[in-house]
């Protein structure tokens, strides 16, 4: 790699968080993909190798896509109540940002592994990506999907009906991008 520091935004891919539901009435609810529309990753290189990678994450830019199963479609005034207990559930008044940094990158078979920290409702914890990189000869695509339990970070799944119907607690970040080479 030629560049020293590279980054990535919306414009470059997409950052979703994919919802399960749990509970009793768990076939009543939906499971929710969610866009992240405001973000911004960067990559710090040392020769041909990453360095550091960070990415930050802005709670408030959060938008519901759709919603699979549930009894009937996400409507569109729906979805505007998911996006507001979203919203609730993360604090995003208190903790605007998410963020995720790593000082810790190995190369693998397919991509590279970044042992890092992310930081949910101002609480951190150990993080592990494993960032898979495709080189499709003019650019590179990136992907990794990383199961992360809400409640590790304080944070409470959002709840009906005395919690017989709930968002899970584990949900699944998915980030795919392309860089230009």
């Amino acid at each position: 790699m030629a560049e020293s520091s590279w980054s990535l935004t919306p414009a470059d891919g997409e950052l979703h968080i994919l919802t399960g539901v749990a509970g009793r009435a768990a076939k009543m609810g939906h499971r929710l993909t969610i866009a992240m529309t405001s973000w911004q990753a960067s990559a710090q290189w040392d020769g041909s190798a990453p360095a550091h990678a960070e990415l930050t994450v802005d709670v408030d830019s959060i938008a519901v896509l759709s919603g699979e199963g549930g009894l009937t479609p996400l409507s569109g005034p729906e979805k505007g109540v998911c996006r507001s207990n979203a919203l609730k559930s993360l604090d995003a008044k208190k903790f605007p940002q998410i963020r995720f940094t790593s000082d810790q990158v190995a190369k693998t078979s397919d991509g590279y592994r970044l042992d890092g920290t992310v930081e949910i409702h101002g609480t951190s914890h150990p993080q592990i990506v494993d960032l898979k990189v495709v080189d499709t000869g003019d650019a590179l695509e990136l992907s990794a999907r990383v199961p992360v339990a809400q409640t590790d970070f304080g944070v409470k799944p959002f709840s009906l009906m005395m919690g017989s119907l709930k968002v899970a607690d584990e949900v699944t970040i998915a980030f795919s991008a392309k860089h230009a080479k």
